[in-house]
Formats: structure tokens, C-alpha cells, sequence
């Protein structure tokens, strides 16, 4: 937005406005005796609170909270009835130093790690080596976005939650990692533990759930569930471009892959689960386990509704299952991976964790991953970011020119064909059937097929396809700078706009106008090929008009889609299209003749050309339909 600027008369103005609140304020200020007979009246309420707060002699005043009952260590008899009635052996627990509701604070080279002693999860998590759009430290855990409890009945009929409860905190080394113990203790040698092991330079935790002694206290015939919430921050520019690539995803039943919907609210129960990913975009938190989990509840609720309003969360994910119970006493094996969302990452942990990136199904995500990933990967080694891509953008539309090529040679045979093309339809112009089969002859005869000039176009989707789905999910482009993109990731801005327009932003980008104005001209001289090369047809000026629509449509919306895309894919695009442009002035004015072309339609014309079994098969039909429609209409002139 712009500055706005005051004039003399504006600044006059507050200039005397603020000389009279001050003078008011001076005229009002209070007297000494005022002051002294306010502080008195002060003084004496902070008395009467104090005393209303202090019980009586006759009341048994407990609350049961871990900072309460830590503050007295040497807890009456009464006291501790209170919390056996209330937590049944389990109160021990709040006997402990540790009782007191604060953390462990642990670091690595790449995390800074926070464990709560009440409840023993993780409650704060930063990645060492990353900021967000803002320059700001990205936190994946913070402010209670994440929740991490056990839910169990004991056998003394108590129900209880471990993220009520305190933990007792041990950091140990293992050799070069370090080990975070955090113990629910029933006595020095009855417990719950959460073991955390550390690496130095990891973004895997090893994380086991265990329990000792405790056959005898946990219920183990009812269900012991663990529930794992967490809430997503927004870390890039555009909280609705990153929303759209924050989803849920797991492996589940033998390797499978799915996914929760990215849009709106989603569940689903599934079985065998290996992992599940709570991914952020470009950073995602991962729970691995060992062994698959038999039954999982997920679920996924969106969060950013108006990206004008809702500007801090973009989902809360959550995960429910039951935790494994051995001879009576917990046990899970368990791994946490919080980091960035980079296959290169991902790919060193095993168990196709990389699968959790949207690089698509099928075909797709096969070309991504053997192709444009070790591609952009080589040149990015070498060559700036920006630079990498339209190399490899280059590279791409060399190898796709010989499609182009078949795609402009079939519509140039076409229009050296529409003569007699136009010659067969006036020639049978009451007889569409039999001028539909005349062309089809011919077609085939010249070997100018109409399919012939699809088929190219159809190879070309999942090249095209795939790029779409490379370049928002390629963290190596995220925070990279190219001419006046400050990060590649995200988009261009040149301009702020004072207004939020629906479904375009709050922002001008500049790749998206240079991409929309490549592909117009691209269409421009597509289509002209194409409408030259077809034969006139009864509702063909509408078929025209549609087309000319299409030419301007196309590329309005692309520049209102792309607006909040990564600058990197509407950096692809314009290149793209502008080789494309290229390539086809080449083919037109210094590869393809039209003499040439004619002169070839008609030595294969001449050719004796057999059909196949599927133009046969088209030809019998066409002809059986032609032969009903002839005895239909005797039968009505009858």
C-alpha cells in the first residue's frame, strides 16, 4: 500500500491537538493527598484478597496439579490421600522434583528441542538451519500447536492421561548421541518412559515407548490409545499456496501410498500403517514405527478458509491408535523425522518416505523422479537455480521437438489436403456418410490423419504434467533468488495492490504476465495452423469463434492461477512457450515445404494402401449405419 502523506494543514492540526491533551492532562493530574488516599485504598483491597484467599482451619483445600503438589515436597498425609483417590498409584509420580510443570531443553546441530515434564512430549521444535518468508526461526512444534497423550485405565479403576501427568527427565549420552529420558514413575522401579535418542547432525529421533513394572497397574484389556495432534504454522509468503500443499499422507497396508484430501476436512481408518506425514509444504513431522500399526484413525481439518482472515494455521492434523501391549507391559518402537520435506533428505531414512512429496501417480511421478529430479539436481550443482531451470527447460523442449514437429507436419498435409477435401464434401452434400468415408480414404491414402496430429499432443501431457507437480514440491528452489524473484518457491511480487481481488491476490507478479503473453502468441499461431488446415463445416464458424475465444481465455487464466504460484514453474512456462514460438518458425519457414508435402500426398496416393483392422472395422460401420439410415427413410416415405 502507499504511504500516505500529510500536508502543512494536516501537521498544524496535530501539532494543537496534542497541545491541548496535554495541557487537559496537566490540569487534571491528581493532588499529593489524592495519590496518598488512592494508594491506602489499594493497599487495602491487596489485603482483603490475601485474606480471602487463605483457607480456614476447618477446610482440606487440594487442587491435584503437578506445580501445586511439586511446591511442597513434603506432602501431608492428606494430601496424598487426595491424589491416590485421584491418580491411584500413579501419584507417586507428584511426590518427584520433577513434578513441576517446566522443560528440557536438548540440541543437535540441526534441532532445537524442548521436552515438557508434564506429559513428556516434545512441545517445541525448530529447525537450526531454516527461517521462513520473514526471516523468522521455523518452528514445526511451539505455543501448544502439537499434542502427544496416552490414554489408559489402570487396574485400581482410574482413567488417566499421560499429558496430565509428571515426568521425570534423565539426558544421558549414548557415545556421540544423546538420550532424553522422560519417566512416569509408580516407584524408583515402576515406570512409563519416553526415550528419545538424539543423533548429532539427524533429523530422525528414535522414540520408544515402554513401560517397566506396570503389568500389575495398567488395565492392558482395555484399549491403550496414543493420540498425536499438531496444528501447521504458515511459513511461506502465500498461506494459500502453501495450504494447498499441506496434506496428510501415509504408508499403509504392504507399501501402499494415500493421501487425505488437501482442501477440506477428511478421515480415514486404515490398517498396517508405517508412517504417517503431517507435511507443511516444504517441512513436514513424520512418526515411523517399527512394526506396522494394525488399526489408525487419521483425520485432516483445514484451516485456512479466507486468506485474507486466516493468516497463522493452514491444517490440524491428528492420529489415533492403540499402542502394543507385551506380557502385560507397553512397548513401541517409534522414530520421529521433523525437517525439510526434500527428497534428496527423505530418501537417506528408507521406508519411501520420499513418497510422501506430491510428485503424482503413475507415469507422472516415474518421470519426476527418474528424470527431472536428477536433471535439475545436476544442473543445480553447477548453475544458479534460475539459470538451472531454463537450461533444463531448453533441454526438455529439444527432445519433445520432434513431437512438435509431427504434431505441425500433420496439419500441414491437412491444408494441402483441404481442396479435395472441400471437393468430396460438395461432392456428397447430401449424403454426409458417404463424404465422411471419401475423406477418411483419402486421409489414410496421404497419410494425413487427423489422430496423427493428436498423438503428439497426447505425448506431450505427461511431460507437461509432471513439471506442474515438480516444481512446487522442489525444496532446493526454496529462498533461491533469480533476477527479480527474491525466492523461486514462491511468487514475484513487483507491485502490492492496495485491494485483494478474488482468486488473483493482493500482488502483481511478473512471470505469470510474461508467460500468459508467451502462450498467447503461441495460441495465436496454433490455432491460425489448425483452422487453416480444417475443412469448412456446417457450424464451423461457431467451432472458429470458440477457438478465437479460447486464444484470449486461456491465457487470463493462467495469469489469474499462476499469480500465486511458485515464480520458478511461471519462469518454465514463458521460456517454454517462447522456445515453442521458436521452434515453430523454424519448422514453417526452413523445414517444411508445402510443395514438398503435396508432391509426397500424391506418390502415396498412387501407392495400393491396405486398411487396417480398425479403420476396416470403422469403414463396415459407417457403411452398415449408412445402409439403416437409407432404410429408415424408405420406410417413412412409405
Amino acid at each position: 500500500m502507499e504511504d500516505k502523506k500529510f500536508d502543512l494543514n494536516s501537521i498544524i492540526g496535530f501539532v494543537l491537538i496534542f497541545g491541548i491533551l496535554l495541557y487537559m492532562l496537566y490540569q487534571n493530574q491528581p493532588t499529593p493527598e489524592e495519590l496518598a488516599e488512592e494508594e491506602q485504598a489499594k493497599q487495602a483491597q491487596i489485603d482483603a484478597e490475601k485474606k480471602a484467599e487463605e483457607p480456614s482451619e476447618k477446610e482440606d483445600v487440594f487442587v491435584a496439579t503437578t506445580e501445586d503438589f511439586a511446591n511442597n515436597s513434603a506432602a501431608d498425609s492428606t494430601q496424598l490421600e487426595s491424589l491416590k483417590n485421584k491418580f491411584g498409584s500413579l501419584a507417586y509420580a507428584f511426590t518427584l522434583d520433577s513434578a513441576k510443570d517446566s522443560e528440557t531443553l536438548v540440541e543437535t546441530d540441526v534441532l532445537q528441542l524442548k521436552f515438557s515434564n508434564k506429559g513428556g512430549y516434545l512441545s517445541e521444535v525448530r529447525l537450526k538451519q531454516f527461517v521462513d518468508y520473514d526471516s523468522l526461526p521455523i518452528y514445526l512444534i511451539k505455543e501448544n500447536n502439537s499434542a502427544f497423550n496416552i490414554n489408559f485405565g489402570t487396574t485400581d479403576n482410574h482413567i488417566l492421561n499421560t499429558q496430565d501427568l509428571p515426568f521425570q527427565p534423565t539426558v544421558s549420552k549414548n557415545g556421540e548421541n544423546t538420550v532424553v529420558s522422560m519417566k512416569l514413575k509408580v516407584s524408583e522401579t515402576q515406570f512409563l518412559e519416553y526415550r528419545y535418542e538424539l543423533k548429532p547432525d539427524d533429523y530422525m529421533l528414535g522414540f520408544t515407548i515402554k513401560s517397566q513394572g506396570l503389568s500389575n497397574v495398567i488395565n492392558s484389556s482395555q484399549d491403550i490409545n496414543l493420540d498425536w495432534k499438531l496444528k501447521g504454522f504458515r511459513n511461506d509468503e502465500s498461506i494459500s499456496y502453501e495450504n494447498r500443499y499441506t496434506r496428510l499422507t501415509y504408508q499403509h497396508d504392504g507399501g501402499k501410498i494415500d493421501k487425505l484430501s488437501p482442501t477440506g476436512d477428511d478421515e480415514e481408518n486404515e490398517i498396517d500403517v508405517t508412517w504417517m506425514s503431517f507435511r507443511q509444504h516444504f517441512f513436514s513431522s513424520i512418526l515411523v514405527s517399527e512394526n506396522p500399526i494394525k488399526n489408525v484413525k487419521l483425520s485432516s481439518q483445514n484451516l485456512m478458509i479466507d486468506e485474507e482472515i486466516d493468516t497463522v494455521n493452514t491444517k490440524i492434523f491428528n492420529a489415533k491408535f492403540s499402542v502394543d501391549v507385551q506380557d502385560g507391559e507397553l512397548y513401541q518402537p517409534l522414530s520421529f523425522y521433523f525437517g525439510p520435506t526434500d527428497s534428496k533428505v527423505l530418501k537417506n531414512y528408507g521406508n519411501k518416505l520420499e513418497d510422501s512429496i506430491p510428485l503424482g501417480w503413475g507415469i507422472f511421478g516415474w518421470i519426476n523422479r527418474y528424470l527431472f529430479i536428477p536433471l535439475f539436481g545436476f544442473l543445480g550443482s553447477f548453475l544458479p537455480y534460475g539459470i538451472a531451470i531454463i537450461v533444463m527447460t531448453v533441454l526438455i523442449k529439444l527432445i519433445m521437438s520432434f513431437v512438435q514437429y509431427k504434431q505441425f507436419l500433420s496439419q500441414a498435409k491437412l491444408k494441402v489436403l483441404k481442396p479435395e477435401l472441400e471437393a468430396i464434401k460438395l461432392k456428397h452434400k447430401d449424403n454426409k456418410m458417404k463424404a465422411q468415408q471419401e475423406t477418411m480414404a483419402l486421409q489414410n491414402k496421404a497419410g494425413a490423419s487427423p489422430l496423427s496430429g493428436c498423438l503428439p499432443a497426447l505425448i506431450q501431457l505427461p511431460v507437461f504434467y509432471a513439471l506442474f507437480q515438480f516444481f512446487p514440491s522442489a525444496f532446493d528452489l526454496r529462498q533461491k533468488s533469480f533476477l527479480w524473484a527474491d525466492d523461486l518457491s514462491s511468487y514475484d511480487a513487483i507491485a502490492k495492490l492496495p485491494f485483494h481481488i478474488p482468486f488473483y491476490g493482493d500482488h502483481v507478479s511478473l512471470f505469470p504476465i510474461l508467460a500468459s503473453i508467451a502462450i498467447f502468441f503461441y495460441m495465436k499461431m496454433t490455432t491460425g495452423q489448425q483452422m487453416a488446415s480444417q475443412p469448412t463445416q456446417e457450424g464451423m464458424p461457431d467451432m472458429g469463434k470458440m477457438m478465437k475465444y479460447m486464444i484470449y481465455f486461456s491465457p487470463i487464466m493462467m495469469l489469474f492461477f499462476f499469480n500465486n504460484y511458485a515464480s520458478g514453474l511461471s519462469l518454465y512456462y514463458f521460456i517454454s512457450n517462447l522456445i515453442s514460438i521458436g521452434i515453430m518458425i523454424v519448422i514453417k519457414n526452413y523445414i517444411l515445404d508445402e510443395d514438398k508435402i503435396h508432391a509426397q500426398i500424391q506418390v502415396n496416393k498412387a501407392k495400393p494402401k491396405k486398411q487396417n483392422k480398425f479403420q476396416k472395422k470403422m469403414a463396415d460401420m459407417m457403411e452398415q449405419a449408412e445402409q439403416q439410415k437409407q432404410t429408415q427413410q424408405r420406410s417413412k416415405k412409405k
